[in-house]
């Protein structure tokens, strides 16, 4: 297989991978990351006072912490994963490493974000606050560590437009070979 056929058949298993991963709004997602994300707070919270689980409830003492898919924030992961799926011209290990380092360093903030939201619960500005947490917060985390993953790999590809570019130079090239046969 010639380096154009693998370069078009990586595009399309690219995106083919990002519609399935999406499907079933998230489903992959959440399934995955809703019992890291309650386990591991579970473990943190349990160090300092006594936890109790209940498949995604977290009771300590008063206090009740249900993680709902919100609390995951998947559609952040999404994001992340869409826009290191659809930038062109990333070897495949690279792409792993920086997939994997953008959702350990999204994971790790979501769980901080929680810790932080955990002890306001109960007060009377929590809605508040957790809005600024969910909306804006959530926002700059995302493209905070867009910006560190292209930095730090060198990411020189702008998602999607890049293959958009990469297709078009493809239709650009059999126009202009169709135009010489019929000459």
């Amino acid at each position: 297989m010639d380096k154009q056929s693998k370069k078009i058949l990586g595009l399309f298993a690219r995106y083919f991978s990002i519609l399935l991963i999406g499907s079933g709004n998230l489903y992959v997602i959440y399934k995955i990351l809703t019992p890291l994300t309650v386990h591991i707070l579970n473990s943190i919270l349990s160090i300092f006072t006594d936890t109790i689980l209940s498949e995604n409830i977290i009771y300590l003492g008063e206090i009740v912490i249900e993680i709902i898919p919100a609390c995951v924030a998947g559609s952040a992961f999404y994001l992340l994963l869409l826009l290191l799926f659809s930038t062109g011209d990333i070897k495949p290990e690279v792409r792993t490493k920086a997939v994997i380092t953008s959702f350990a360093a999204l994971f790790t903030l979501n769980i901080l974000r929680i810790l932080i939201l955990i002890p306001m619960a109960s007060t009377s500005y929590f809605g508040i606050i957790h809005w600024i947490f969910w909306h804006l917060i959530s926002t700059i985390f995302v493209v905070s560590i867009w910006i560190g993953i292209v930095k730090i790999y060198e990411i020189k590809t702008i998602p999607i437009y890049s293959d958009v570019k990469y297709i078009k130079s493809l239709i650009k090239i059999k126009k202009s070979k169709g135009k010489k046969k019929h000459k």
